[in-house]
C-alpha cells in the first residue's frame, strides 16, 4: 500500500503554505502544519498547531460595526529549533547560507514529516541536517522532533536553540487579517529541571488554559549523552535554551525535542502546565515513541485502508486517509470535539463545523463507529441550545446553526470578504437550514451501519424528533396547491441568497431542502418504531409529543411541494428551487474569456456590480445532493409516496441541466457529480472523482488548500468507491453492493465493519468477494444485484458479476 511517500525535492518559498497543509501531523486531538522548525511565521511559512474545540470569542470593529468572531485558536508554537554554526546567523531556507540540497517528505503510513538540507554557510563550512517529526498516534499528548547533524567538512561549535513561543496570532487566512487575530494571553514560563521547558498560556474569553513543555537533549549516535551547554531566555509569552556543544568533522550529533501538550479540558490531570512538565520529564526516547507510533497507525490503516489497483489513486486515497485520522481518530471519540470541515491544521472557516459531516461520516461509520458516534454526540450536547435558537426565531423544535463551534450557538458571519473587490459584503448563509436535515441524516445512517440502539436510544432519536418537530413548524400550508412549503431558506448552491431585487432573505421550497424534510418525517415513524417500548415512552412523554404531531409528520411525508420546470428538451427536472426556471441565462463563455477561472463566480459578479442572484447558476451541487444522498430505489420512494413521478433516467436529465450551470465553486461538487454519473456513465464519473482526489494536493482552487485541507472533499473520494461505485448500501442484517464501472473497480479491496461484525471485500473484473473474519454471532446477509447470501463467521462469499 506505502510504496511510496509524497515527496518535494526543491524549496518553493510561494507553495509552502499548501506543502505545510499537506504534511500535517496529528493524532485526533492535536495537529500541527507541516513547517519546517528552523522557520519564523511569515510570508512563506505558517507554524499553526489547533485542537478540537480549542476556541475562541474576539471582536473586530469593521466599517463602525462591532463584529463577533468565534475562532479555533493557533496555539503556542512547540516546533521551534534553530541552528547556528559557530557565531553564525541560525540558519533559514531564504537566509545567508546556499541550500545544496533539500528533500521534503511526508510518510503517509504514519503521518511522520521529514526534511534533508545541506547547506554551506559564509564562512564555506558545509553541513546536513535531516529532520523527522511526528505527533504520537499511540498517546495523544506526546510528539516528538529528531534532529540528525552532520558536519561534513569542518569541526567547531555548533548552538540549537530549542523553544516554546506564545507570541503567536491567528492571521494564516488573508481575508481574515482585518479581523481580530490575538487570542492567548500569556500565564507564566518556567523550567522542570535542566532538560525541560514549559509554558502556560489561556485563551482571551474562553479561558483554556495550555500548557507545553520540551525536554530537549544531545546525543551521539550511540545514544550517550554530549556534554553541553545550556542557556535559559524567557519572556512572560516565550521561554527558550540555547544548547552549546562541539562538533566533529564528519560524525553525526542527534537533537531530541520531546514535547507534551495539554489543555485544561483534558481529563486524569490537576493542571495543564505542571502536568506537561511533568510527562515531559518522563518521555521516552525519541525511537521509543516513535515505534509506539508505528504499532497504532499500523493498526488504523488495518482497519482503514483502502486498496485501489491504480499507483498514482493509491497514493491521493492514503493521503486522504491518513488526513482524516489526524482530525477523527480514537483519541476524538474521548473529546466534546465536531467534524470541522477544513480539519485542525488551518484556519479556514474559523475552524466551524458544517453540513460536511454528511460527507465525512459514511467512511468512518463501516470503520471506526465509536468515532462517528462521539463525533455526533457533539451535536446531541447542543440539543438545549438548538432549541433556544429554534424558540428565539419562533418555532417549535430544534434548530440547529449553519455555522457550529465551542458551544453550538450560530457562528456563521453577518460580513464577509470580497477578496475580488475589497469590500465587505453582507452574508446570508446562516440560512441555510439544510445542515438540520444533514443532522438527522447522519444520526440515521451511522445506526443503519451499526445497529447502535443505545445511541439512538438515548442520544439521537431525540435530536432527530426535535429537529422534525422544528421542520413542521417552519412548513406552512398552501391551500391552492393543497401542499406544505418551505419558505424563506438557503440550500447547498450558496450563491442565490434571496430572489433579484427582493429585500427578503431566503427562497422559497428548495428542492433539496423539501425533499429531505419529507424523508425526515417519514423516518421519524421508523426511529420511534425503532426503540425499545419504555424508551419510547419515556422519550414521548419526555418531549411532550403528541399524536398530532405524528399526524402532521405523516402529511409532510405525503404532501411536500417539490418544484419541477422542463428543460430545453422539454423534459421535466427538479427545479432547484421555485423559480429558479425564470432566472436569466449566464454568458458562460464571456466569462471563462474574462476571466479564466470562475468558481467563484459570485464574488466576480459582485466586484462587477451584480449579483448571482439573477442567473441559473450555482456554486455547487445543490438538487443533485438529492441523487447523492438516496439511491434511486429511495428516491423513487420518497417522491412516490409525495405523489410525484420518478422516471428511470432522472439522474441523467437532472445532471446534464445542471452540470453546465454549476461553476464547482466548492470541491465538494466534484464528489456530488461524480457520484451521480456512476450511475450511467463510468468514465464520465472517473474525471470527476481524479479532480476531486487532486483537488486539494493540486490546490486547484489556487490557494484554499493552504488555508486547511477539505476535510469532506477528502472522506468523499473514499465514499466515491465504497458507495458510489461498489454501491455500498447497509439496512438492518442486509448489507448490499451494487457495483458500478466494474472495470474501473478491479483490482480494490477493503475492510468494512457492519452491525459489529468484520467484513473484507475485494472485487476484480468478473467476481466480488465478501470475506467475514470475526466470531460476531450478530446475523448478516449480503446482496449484489438479485442474488443474496448469509456471511457466515470465518467464511467467505462470492459474486458473479454482470459486466
Amino acid at each position: 500500500m506505502f510504496t511510496t511517500t509524497l515527496t518535494y525535492d526543491s524549496y518553493e518559498p510561494a507553495t509552502e503554505g499548501l506543502r505545510e497543509a499537506l504534511t500535517s501531523t496529528g493524532n485526533g486531538y492535536i495537529c500541527t502544519r507541516g513547517a519546517a522548525e528552523w522557520e519564523d511565521p511569515g510570508a512563506s511559512h505558517y507554524p499553526g498547531t489547533y485542537t478540537h474545540s480549542g476556541f475562541n470569542r474576539e471582536t473586530t470593529i469593521v466599517a463602525g460595526r462591532a463584529v463577533l468572531n468565534e475562532d479555533l485558536v493557533n496555539l503556542p508554537n512547540w516546533l521551534v529549533l534553530k541552528l547556528r554554526v559557530e557565531d553564525g546567523e541560525p540558519f533559514r531556507l531564504a537566509g545567508t547560507a546556499d541550500v545544496l540540497e533539500y528533500r521534503h517528505e511526508y510518510d503517509l503510513a504514519t503521518a511522520t514529516v521529514s526534511r534533508f538540507v545541506r547547506f554551506r554557510d559564509p564562512a564555506g563550512r558545509e553541513t546536513s541536517l535531516t529532520s523527522r517529526r511526528f505527533v504520537s498516534m499511540s498517546d495523544r499528548h506526546w510528539a516528538g522532533i529528531e534532529w540528525t547533524i552532520t558536519p561534513e567538512n569542518w569541526s567547531g561549535r555548533l548552538e540549537v536553540i530549542t523553544a516554546l513561543d506564545g507570541r503567536v496570532t491567528n492571521w494564516g487566512v488573508a481575508r481574515y487579517q482585518e479581523l481580530e487575530g490575538r487570542h492567548l494571553d500569556p500565564v507564566v514560563p518556567r523550567t522542570f529541571g535542566p532538560e525541560v521547558i514549559g509554558l502556560k498560556v489561556r485563551t482571551r474569553q474562553s479561558q483554556i488554559h495550555v500548557g507545553q513543555a520540551a525536554r530537549t537533549r544531545v546525543l551521539d549516535l550511540d545514544g550517550q549523552p554530549v556534554n553541553v551547554a545550556r542557556e535559559l531566555y524567557q519572556m512572560e509569552d516565550y521561554i527558550h535554551q540555547t544548547i552549546s556543544f562541539s562538533a566533529t568533522e564528519g560524525e553525526p550529533i542527534r537533537v531530541e525535542k520531546m514535547v507534551a501538550l495539554y489543555n485544561s479540558r483534558d481529563h486524569a490531570m490537576s493542571e495543564p502546565l505542571t502536568t506537561a512538565g511533568t510527562v515531559a520529564s518522563r518521555l521516552p526516547t525519541f525511537a521509543e515513541a516513535f515505534t509506539r507510533h508505528q504499532r497504532a497507525w499500523s493498526e488504523l490503516w488495518e482497519r482503514c485502508g483502502v486498496e485501489v489497483g491504480d499507483d498514482e489513486v493509491q497514493l491521493r486515497l492514503n493521503l486522504h486517509i491518513a488526513h482524516i485520522l489526524q482530525v477523527c481518530s480514537r483519541h476524538t471519540a474521548e473529546l466534546d470535539a465536531g467534524a470541522p470541515a477544513r480539519g485542525l491544521n488551518g484556519e479556514a472557516y474559523r475552524g466551524h463545523i458544517f453540513w460536511d459531516e454528511l460527507f465525512i461520516y459514511p467512511f468512518l461509520n463501516y470503520r471506526l463507529p465509536e468515532v462517528t458516534r462521539s463525533l455526533l454526540m457533539y451535536r446531541c450536547r447542543r440539543l438545549d441550545e438548538a432549541r433556544a435558537a429554534a424558540a428565539d426565531a419562533g418555532y417549535r423544535g430544534a434548530m440547529y446553526p449553519w455555522q457550529s463551534g465551542s458551544d453550538g450557538t450560530e457562528e456563521t458571519q453577518v460580513v464577509h470578504l470580497n477578496p475580488r473587490n475589497g469590500q465587505w459584503e453582507p452574508d446570508l448563509s446562516h440560512n441555510q437550514r439544510h445542515v438540520n436535515a444533514a443532522i438527522c441524516y447522519n444520526i440515521w445512517q451511522y445506526y443503519q451501519a451499526t445497529g447502535d440502539i443505545d445511541f439512538l436510544s438515548r442520544f439521537g432519536a431525540e435530536v432527530l424528533l426535535e429537529i422534525t418537530r422544528f421542520w413542521a413548524s417552519l412548513a406552512t400550508f398552501n391551500a391552492d396547491r393543497g401542499r406544505w412549503e418551505i419558505n424563506g431558506v438557503m440550500g447547498p448552491d450558496e450563491f442565490h441568497e434571496k430572489y433579484p431585487g427582493s429585500d427578503e432573505e431566503g427562497l422559497r421550497n428548495n428542492a433539496y431542502t423539501n425533499v429531505m424534510v419529507a424523508w425526515l418525517a417519514h423516518t421519524a415513524g421508523q426511529v420511534l418504531a425503532a426503540l425499545p417500548v419504555r424508551r419510547r415512552r419515556r422519550l414521548w412523554d419526555s418531549i411532550g409529543l403528541t399524536e398530532g404531531e405524528l399526524e402532521h409528520w405523516a402529511e409532510l411525508a405525503r404532501l411536500m411541494y417539490i418544484p419541477f420546470h422542463e428543460d430545453e428538451n422539454g423534459d421535466a427536472v427538479i427545479s432547484q428551487f421555485e423559480g429558479y426556471e425564470d432566472l436569466e441565462e449566464l454568458d458562460w463563455a464571456a466569462y471563462r474569456s474574462k476571466y479564466g477561472n470562475i468558481q467563484r463566480l459570485d464574488r466576480i459578479l459582485r466586484a462587477e456590480g451584480d449579483t448571482p442572484d439573477r442567473y441559473k447558476l450555482a456554486k455547487q451541487a445543490d438538487t443533485l445532493m438529492l441523487f447523492y444522498v438516496f439511491s434511486d430505489t429511495q428516491l423513487a420512494e420518497i417522491l412516490g409516496r409525495l405523489g410525484y413521478g420518478y422516471e428511470p433516467d432522472a439522474a441523467r436529465r437532472n445532471i446534464g441541466y445542471y452540470e453546465s450551470r454549476t461553476t464547482h465553486g466548492s470541491t465538494l461538487s466534484y464528489i456530488v457529480h461524480a457520484h451521480v454519473l456512476a450511475r450511467f456513465d463510468p468514465d464520465r464519473s472517473w474525471e470527476m472523482f481524479r479532480t476531486a482526489l487532486d483537488s486539494d494536493l493540486n490546490d486547484v482552487q489556487g490557494g484554499t488548500t493552504a488555508e486547511g485541507i477539505h476535510l469532506g472533499v477528502m472522506a468523499g473520494t473514499l465514499d466515491l468507491i465504497q458507495r458510489g461505485y461498489l454501491g455500498t448500501e447497509g439496512n438492518g442484517e442486509l448489507l448490499r453492493f451494487t457495483p458500478r464501472g466494474v472495470q474501473k473497480l478491479a483490482g480494490q479491496s477493503m475492510t468494512m465493519r457492519f452491525r459489529e461484525t468484520v467484513l473484507k471485500i475485494a472485487i476484480d473484473h468478473e467476481r466480488l468477494s465478501v470475506s467475514r473474519v470475526d466470531d460476531s454471532p450478530t446475523l448478516i446477509w449480503i446482496a449484489v444485484e438479485d442474488s443474496i447470501q448469509e456471511a457466515r463467521p470465518a467464511q467467505a462469499v462470492e459474486f458473479t458479476l454482470q459486466s
